[in-house]
């Protein structure tokens, strides 16, 4: 990354109005040089908030900004902040990233109309909207949405939730299984990022303070989905799986109380993966809807990761859906865990490069 321009880095009381006039304008010099104005004057809080707004601006990078904005944060605050200014100003250029189209500020694509109507739609929802009952119905009736309906119908029905005393729980269930059902539907690329970016998004609203944001965050979620599945179904054939209707297969053979029994349970499902990743996730959904602790698993999926994951992809997702499990209501969680088998690594997958070259060392 170049040197900054420090004349054109703008004084700590103009950073932010110029950061703001650089990011809707899609000005990436002004964006650069508001943005180290912003790192050397703001607080982390102040700074992530802003940065929030943009990661969740546009359907573009299957994600990726939100990931990127939230990713940061993370990382930032075990790195320390004396790292921030590189990775920031690397950040803010993604945020821009347009995919070599018009300027979008001069234009209308579809990947920025969710935000455009979602701020007339935020404002429509309930005063105490954070506050509201868990409401299975509700769920159900979104994943209904989710289907087959648009990124309109979806935020409509949202915010005809929430104003009905719903609360915003039930509406992240729905996200997250929907991320999960998307994944069963079409394992890849796509189908692994409706979960990462729901991560990102959901992380951003447990940690953002502006109620606004918190709202244009969860809306901006859920009208992504139908996006993803869009995208999807551009890339060849989605199948019909629906996550709800996943049927429990038992293979541990007679139940038994005991450590050993449910060890040999993990690693039959971690062995299918391998081989028939539908089976893994009847055999996931019937070990943890049982009367088992679900962190043997837990285990058993990171060390496999450890061992046998080969790019990024593979410890951001399950980083991503091995946190999300506990965000979910209860009720939700055995059938979210069973659909992240779909991109987590079995037993049978090969060992990564610096493993076998590792185990060849130590040999």
């Amino acid at each position: 990354m170049s040197a900054v321009d420090e004349s054109a880095v703008p004084p700590a009381h103009q950073a932010r109005a110029m950061f703001i006039e650089a990011m809707d304008s899609w000005d990436e010099s002004q964006a650069d040089a508001a943005v180290t104005g912003l790192v050397r004057s703001s607080g982390s809080d102040e700074l992530f908030e802003l940065l929030c707004r943009y990661g969740a601006r546009d359907f573009r990078s299957i994600g990726h900004k939100a990931i990127f904005v939230a990713n940061s944060a993370r990382t930032l605050q075990t790195i320390g902040r004396q790292h921030a200014e590189p990775i920031l100003r690397s950040l803010a250029y993604a945020l821009l990233n347009h995919e070599g189209v018009g300027n979008p500020a001069q234009n209308d694509y579809e990947a920025d109309r969710p935000w455009k109507e979602n701020v007339a739609r935020s404002v429509k929802i309930r005063k105490d909207w954070q506050s509201g009952r868990t409401d299975e119905r509700a769920t159900r009736d979104l994943l209904s949405t989710f289907y087959a309906g648009s990124a309109d119908d979806a935020c409509d029905q949202a915010v005809e939730l929430l104003n009905r005393g719903v609360g915003p729980q039930s509406i992240w269930d729905a996200l997250f299984l929907q991320g999960g059902e998307l994944l069963m539907r079409q394992p890849g690329i796509v189908g692994l990022h409706t979960l990462t970016t729901t991560n990102a998004l959901h992380y951003a609203y447990t940690v953002a303070a502006d109620d606004e944001l918190r709202r244009m965050l969860l809306l901006q979620n859920v009208a992504f989905l139908p996006m993803f599945r869009a995208a999807m179904e551009g890339r060849g054939k989605v199948q019909p799986h629906k996550l709800l209707e996943l049927e429990p297969l038992d293979s541990s053979g007679d139940r038994k109380s005991d450590d050993e029994a449910k060890s040999d349970a993990v690693a039959q499902i971690f062995k299918s993966i391998s081989s028939d990743r539908m089976q893994a996730a009847r055999q996931t959904l019937a070990y943890a809807a049982g009367e088992n602790d679900v962190e043997p698993f837990v285990d058993a999926a990171r060390l496999l990761v450890y061992f046998k994951g080969r790019d990024s992809h593979d410890y951001k997702f399950s980083a991503a859906v091995l946190e999300d499990y506990r965000s979910l209501t209860p009720q939700w969680r055995d059938r979210y865990l069973a659909a992240a088998v779909f991109n987590l690594p079995g037993t049978g997958t090969k060992d990564n490069p610096l493993v076998m070259r590792t185990r060849e060392a130590l040999s």
